[in-house]
């Protein structure tokens, strides 16, 4: 008789094939046979009980984005699959491989309005590169096989929905395999010659380029950063992109729009060339000048030409492009645009250290910030929530470039910082792992403090309280509208902490916080999680996308107003270092 394997048994070794070594999910009766499959398999691939699968989701997806290997989620029919919904669209917007397994009704149930039935692959087809329901036993790991092909290849997640009752079912052992070790991506050719002499003229032609990177120059640091001082030209990355340079550059503008920097926003209405590479900066449009010339690389090209008019596109990768860029291209003089940027950027690092140092008055978010900048380890992962702690991480985290940094990008869903720290700790249990959130995306996930605890997981959770949905209520101010439905209750999150295992630590002046860092990292260190629960004032971050500090635009009273709410007397403008080094 030829040998058999059982068909879940079957999957996840198809898994493990692809580097998978956990999976998050919780478990239900559609899903019990693949549940058992991991018991079976339980010293190779983990399974992580986490307490809302919209968390399991939104790890998994962070799984990826941190390892480059595919994450994995499963929930079972009917509400455990919609609670995925959250992280299948998170990574549909962010272009991360990502796999997640959905629990169906055995097949002899199915289209007859059971219990938990919906059609689900419909409704997983929106977001999904690929969404199939399995129809046999033996095809059950070929499918899951196809699926993480395909996430790899189209970039986005992927779904397989399993009836129960295929999952636990004897199938020839060699009536299988995994591509996992076939599996290649494109390898795209150097850029033309041709190209690369036309940005060469750009760059001479130029008197104020930009270089603006994103998550596609990931790998190619040093030439950015050598491209940046040979040619002259000031770095903007993307807010994703705030891990790739690290933050003392001396021409590192930081991010534009919002979640940004004062130096990046003053310096895009000047520029006249914009180097784009490895971005697709969904805020291009209201950003960046109509009229400029503008050069992208990119390695997709369904983005190239898609946020601007374009004199160069060049379809391949940043590192190589940059890399014959510096080779071919001559040293440009010192350039007054870039000591002028330069010098801006060490004034904004002034604001920031300054606001970081205070000493007195109430506490806000930045002598926090301080702290973690001080506690960091040399290769911590940050994993970011969505909100105002965004826009503060982008600004005050002094990362080093061998400090990755994550949150959900362009869907923004609040309540992925806890979950992208549960699997920053899993992937790398030996590093430093923080999750940085406001208490409004706090309370989204905060039962999921618990798994921190399951799986003896030392995060540093630090919740900036300030009891109310502050991105939010500034955009209402800029409205004109009076603020509504952005209050949040008075929540103890440290007791909180402390109720699901945790040590919670309070803190709500400033003489309290550095010795509260100091006890988070040695309990973190012990090898247990920790919360520090910052209650902090409800000031309003300084809106780097409405600086009023110009005297050529705005009169004295103005400037002095703005100044004295964002404690800004230091601060200056952009114009004021052009004029200062005869910039045109």
């Amino acid at each position: 008789m030829a040998e058999t394997i059982n068909s879940g048994v079957a999957a996840l070794k198809t898994l493990e094939s692809w580097h998978v070594d956990h999976i998050y999910g919780i478990p239900g009766g559609t899903i019990n046979n693949l549940m058992y499959a991991l018991d079976k398999e339980q010293e190779r691939i983990k399974y992580i009980h986490v307490r809302h699968e919209e968390v399991g989701a939104l790890a998994a997806v962070a799984d990826t984005k941190l390892t480059g290997h595919i994450g994995v989620a499963f929930g079972s029919a009917g509400p455990g699959a919609t609670h995925l919904y959250q992280g299948a669209y998170d990574a549909m917007a962010d272009k991360v491989p990502v796999l997640f397994l959905i629990g169906q009704n055995p097949q002899g149930l199915m289209n007859e309005d059971f219990f938990q039935e919906f059609d689900e692959d419909p409704w997983f087809n929106d977001p999904g590169v690929y969404a199939r329901t399995v129809t046999t036993a033996a095809s059950l790991p070929h499918v899951i096989d196809e699926a993480i092909r395909r996430a790899f290849a189209q970039h986005g997640p992927a779904f397989v929905t399993i009836p129960n009752d295929l999952a636990n079912k004897p199938i020839p052992a060699d009536g299988y395999y995994s591509s996992a070790a076939n599996f290649a991506r494109p390898q795209l050719a150097a850029p033309a010659d041709d190209q690369i002499n036309q940005v060469l003229e750009l760059l001479k032609q130029a008197q104020k380029p930009l270089i603006y990177v994103g998550q596609g120059a990931i790998n190619a640091a040093s030439e950015v950063m050598t491209f940046a001082q040979k040619f002259q030209v000031p770095i903007i990355t993307t807010a994703l992109g705030k891990e790739i340079i690290p933050y003392d550059f001396e021409a590192l503008l930081g991010s534009a729009a919002r979640v940004a920097s004062k130096p990046a926003n003053e310096a895009l209405p000047e520029t006249d060339l914009i180097l784009f590479m490895g971005s697709n900066y969904p805020f291009a449009e209201a950003m960046f000048k109509p009229n400029i010339k503008f050069v992208q690389v990119d390695t997709n090209p369904q983005v190239l030409g898609k946020r601007h008019h374009t004199d160069v596109a060049i379809l391949a990768d940043v590192k190589q492009t940059l890399q014959r860029l510096i080779a071919l291209g001559e040293d440009a003089p010192a350039s007054p645009w870039y000591a002028a940027n330069v010098a801006n950027v060490a004034n904004w690092h002034q604001y920031n250290d300054d606001m970081m140092n205070r000493d007195s008055g109430d506490l806000r978010f930045e002598p926090a910030f301080k702290e973690i900048n001080r506690i960091s380890t040399d290769d911590a992962i940050y994993s970011i929530d969505v909100g105002d702690v965004t826009q503060n991480a982008v600004r005050l985290l002094k990362v080093n470039g061998r400090q990755p940094w994550i949150t959900s990008g362009l869907f923004a869903t609040m309540g992925v910082g806890l979950p992208g720290a549960i699997a920053a700790q899993l992937d790398y249990p030996q590093r430093q792992v923080f999750n940085l959130v406001g208490d409004g995306a706090a309370a989204m996930v905060m039962q999921d403090l618990a798994t921190e605890v399951t799986y003896g997981l030392p995060v540093i959770n630090v919740v900036f309280t300030n009891l109310a949905l502050g991105y939010i209520e500034d955009e209402q101010e800029d409205d004109g509208q009076e603020w509504f439905g952005i209050s949040l209750p008075k929540t103890d999150f440290a007791q909180v902490a402390e109720a699901q295992g945790l040590t919670g630590i309070t803190v709500s002046k400033i003489s309290e916080v550095k010795d509260a860092f100091d006890e988070a990292l040695s309990i973190s260190q012990s090898g247990k999680p920790v919360l520090i629960d910052v209650r902090m004032t409800n000031e309003r971050p300084i809106p780097v996308e409405k600086l009023t500090l110009d005297p050529d635009k705005f009169d004295d009273d103005i400037i002095n107003a703005f100044k004295q709410r964002y404690y800004a007397q230091k601060l200056v403008p952009l114009s004021s270092y052009l004029k200062q080094y005869n910039v045109g």
